[in-house]
C-alpha cells in the first residue's frame, strides 16, 4: 500500500508541476507523468484494461500535446538547459522502470484468479454464455459496456490524432490566409 501512496504523492506532485510551470514543453512533459503515473496506479490496483485504455490514451495525448507546443516553445534548444533537460529525462525514465519492474513483478501467475470475480468468469463463462472462447464470453457477455467505453475513448483518440498531423487542411488554410494578406 506504501507504493501506491508513493505514487500518487508523484501523480499530484507531476499535475502541479504542470499547472504551475511557465514553460509549456515541461508542462506536457509533466502532465504525461502524471498519466503514466495513473496507469500504473491502475496497474497496482488490478485493472489491467484500464491501464493499457489509460497508457494509449495517454500516448497519443503526448503526441498531439508536444506537436501543438514544439513550436511555440523550444527551451531545450534555445536556453541552453540541455544538461538539466536530460538529467530529467534520465532521472524519470530510472524511476519509471524501475515502478514498472516492481509492479509487473506482483502480477499474479498466468492463469490464476485472484479475485472472485475471475473464479466465477472462469466457472460460470461457458454455461452462462454458450461461448467457447471465454475471452469473448467475459468481453462481450459479462463487460460489454466496459468494452464499448474503452473502445470509444480508443477511436477517440485516435480520431484526434489523425486531426492534428493531418497536412492537406492546413496546408490549404495557410494559402487562404497568405492570399487575405495581398
Amino acid at each position: 500500500m506504501l507504493e501506491l501512496h508513493l505514487i500518487l504523492i508523484f501523480v499530484i506532485i507531476g499535475a502541479i508541476i504542470a499547472v504551475e510551470i511557465k514553460d509549456l514543453l515541461s508542462s506536457v512533459v509533466a502532465v504525461s507523468a502524471a498519466g503514466l503515473g495513473l496507469c500504473i496506479i491502475f496497474l497496482m490496483l488490478k485493472a489491467p484494461d484500464v491501464a493499457i485504455t489509460q497508457l494509449v490514451v495517454e500516448i497519443f495525448l503526448l503526441v498531439i500535446l508536444i506537436r501543438a507546443t514544439i513550436r511555440r516553445d523550444l527551451p531545450f534548444s534555445v536556453s541552453g538547459r540541455w544538461f538539466f533537460n536530460t538529467l530529467i529525462t534520465v532521472v524519470f525514465i530510472g524511476m519509471f522502470l524501475t515502478v514498472a519492474f516492481i509492479c509487473l513483478k506482483q502480477l499474479p501467475e498466468f492463469g490464476s484468479p485472484l479475485m472472485r470475480v475471475s473464479s466465477f468468469y472462469l466457472k460460470e463463462g461457458f454455461d452462462k454464455t454458450q461461448a467457447t472462447n471465454l475471452i469473448s464470453s467475459i468481453l462481450l457477455g459479462f463487460r460489454a459496456y466496459d468494452t464499448l467505453g474503452e473502445a470509444t475513448i480508443l477511436f477517440t483518440s485516435v480520431i484526434a490524432v489523425l486531426v492534428v498531423i493531418r497536412k492537406k487542411g492546413r496546408k490549404e488554410v495557410m494559402e487562404k490566409e497568405d492570399k487575405d494578406e495581398f
